[in-house]
């Protein structure tokens, strides 16, 4: 195994040391639990045998590239999706440019240029549902033939089922957090659900309410439904603080502006702009909503806080990946 993680946008900079590797095929949007157990499988088989383990995955997300009018919301984008890879113990991610001319790769290309002359896999390990090389014609089955004849191995890992028998996948979690339920969300990820971006100015208003915030500008896609969220809020140093959180187009004192993320933190006084930060939603408390005017507002913001405080302090243990998630190389 090797000490220092490596991501890399570029195949052909993958250092020999991460070469003869234990390689992890897949999209790993959310790195969910379900993507979790094919993860893990791999780190096992990297420990095992003394081979690095690598991710392969794809940027732009390939359903973004074929449809790009109806761009994913990425439940975790490249640089989170490599930390959390980092926090598993991973020695590299390589995120492949996904464009017309990677598309075009056959199924046979895809081995032999990719997996063979490049990675020089020694294994790989993929979801039973992965398809890969031009229209998708290559299969898990059709890469442990290749496998046998080209000399790695190959492990194709069964859909994951969460309590109730139902397979986890990230589609199903976008779905619940459509509906503001995060904490569904978050037994299906295995962590809360996280957003991280530069914290920037805003109208300053809710320091005259005399609730400051820091707020970030989060993706058009973004698929969370807008209301307001109990979280935790992480600065770029790993303090952790507990908050709670308007997202959403601030109907009482813009009527329809631009989303933003609006955090006030419980135990915090000072200054955090341009400070990357990240964002953990514990709990949805309730929709977005015009009131009549600021007082109301100013009213009903004392009452959120108040359920926010309970939510947290009723919140299940975090878990590790809660407890590390510091992401600075955005």
């Amino acid at each position: 195994m090797t000490n220092k993680f490596l991501r890399l946008k570029n195949l052909a900079a993958l250092p020999e040391s991460h070469r003869n590797s234990v390689v992890a095929i897949g999209n790993f949007d959310g790195v969910h639990r379900g993507h979790q157990a094919v993860l893990e499988k791999a780190l096992n088989i990297g420990k095992r045998t003394g081979r690095p383990a690598i991710v392969y995955t794809f940027e732009p997300h390939p359903k973004s590239f074929f449809k790009p009018e109806k761009p994913v919301d990425r439940l975790t984008p490249a640089a989170e999706k490599a930390r959390i890879l980092e926090l598993m113990g991973f020695d590299g991610v390589v995120e492949q440019h996904f464009d017309a001319k990677f598309a075009h790769l056959t199924a046979e290309e895809f081995v032999k240029h990719i997996l063979c002359e490049n990675f020089h896999a020694s294994a790989v390990v993929t979801g039973s549902d992965f398809h890969f090389g031009s229209k998708r014609v290559g299969t898990p089955d059709y890469l442990a033939d290749c496998g046998k004849k080209l000399g790695f191995a190959v492990v194709k890992v069964p859909p994951f089922c969460d309590e109730n028998g139902q397979v986890i996948s990230s589609s199903r979690i976008r779905a619940l957090l459509a509906d503001g339920k995060v904490e569904e969300a978050a037994g299906l990820l295995g962590y809360h659900y996280t957003v991280c971006s530069k914290v920037i100015h805003g109208a300053k208003l809710g320091r005259t309410l005399g609730f400051p915030t820091a707020n970030m500008a989060l993706p058009e896609e973004t698929g969370l439904v807008f209301g307001i969220y109990a979280i935790r809020f992480r600065r770029s140093d790993g303090t952790l603080y507990d908050g709670v959180a308007s997202f959403g187009k601030r109907p009482t004192v813009e009527g329809d502006g631009v989303p933003l993320l609006e955090s006030f933190l419980f135990s915090f006084d000072g200054n955090l702009y341009d400070e990357t930060a990240s964002v953990s939603f514990y709990s949805y408390l309730r929709g977005e909503k015009k009131f009549d005017g600021l007082q109301p507002l100013i009213a009903q913001m004392n009452k959120d806080k108040e359920e926010a405080e309970a939510a947290l302090s009723a919140a299940s243990p975090l878990s590790a990946l809660d407890r590390n998630f510091t992401f600075t190389n955005r």
